[in-house]
């Protein structure tokens, strides 16, 4: 079933033309991944996907609806979560408020339910040690986990993440992966990810390459090319 489809996008900065007519689908239970240099727009899909950054034009829809003119928070509740470079976990708040927050998204939000799901420790035990923690007192790959785990508690049915794995220890990457694979396989939830870290990559179904604001090739990752992998790749 195709959860997302996005025709003919085009955003802005200013006058500056970043996303040039992209064309790019995510299937439930598919993880897809973005591939490109620094600056070529990836991020700003991201960002307008979820929508942080206003479209010129195109569409995008959401299980067939279309979602272009709402906002960020409306887009949440429609279903998307968004994990960005950088993580945004809140420093000051505990390990345990970080997660509440995730469950905003929800009908209803904290005033519906409270209890966090037991899922959320299993994927990532780290937390549960650490619940009372303040979150800026976590290393980076823990802040990641954290930051993972509270876009899940939200029940999204597509989940964006940027460079997921971004300057993290080799342990965790594997244990981030194990976790993303296992939600997919039980919730049957889409993943469109940017990433950078190559095992990381082949651990999608299919990847879009972008230059320039645009999709310039596309594929199965099991298919990848040395030739495509030197081109797109900081590796």
């Amino acid at each position: 079933m195709t959860l997302l489809e996005v025709h003919e996008l085009n955003t802005y900065y200013g006058e500056s033309h970043i996303l040039r007519g992209v064309d790019i689908s995510v299937d439930s239970g598919e993880m897809v991944c973005l591939i490109g240099r620094n600056g070529v727009g990836k991020t700003t899909l991201l960002k307008s996907l979820i929508g942080l950054l206003p479209t010129r034009s195109g569409e995008v829809l959401l299980n067939g609806e279309s979602i272009v003119r709402r906002s960020p928070h409306q887009r949440a509740q429609s279903g998307i979560a968004y994990v960005p470079q950088g993580r945004e976990i809140i420093a000051h708040l505990t390990v345990e408020e970080n997660l509440l927050l995730g469950m905003e998204a929800l009908p209803g939000g904290l005033k519906r339910s409270s209890k966090i799901d037991p899922i959320i420790y299993e994927l990532f035990p780290v937390l549960k040690k650490f619940l009372s923690r303040k979150g800026g007192d976590l290393s980076g790959g823990q802040q990641q986990q954290l930051a993972i785990a509270r876009a899940l508690l939200g029940e999204p049915r597509l989940l964006l993440l940027d460079e997921p794995t971004e300057g993290i220890q080799p342990n965790i990457i594997k244990d981030i992966e194990l976790a993303i694979k296992r939600i997919i396989r039980e919730t049957d939830i889409g993943v469109l990810l940017v990433e950078q870290h190559l095992h990381f990559v082949r651990q999608s179904d299919r990847y879009y390459a972008m230059q320039r604001g645009g999709i310039v090739a596309s594929g199965e990752t099991g298919g990848l090319s040395k030739s495509i992998v030197d081109q797109f790749l900081n590796v």
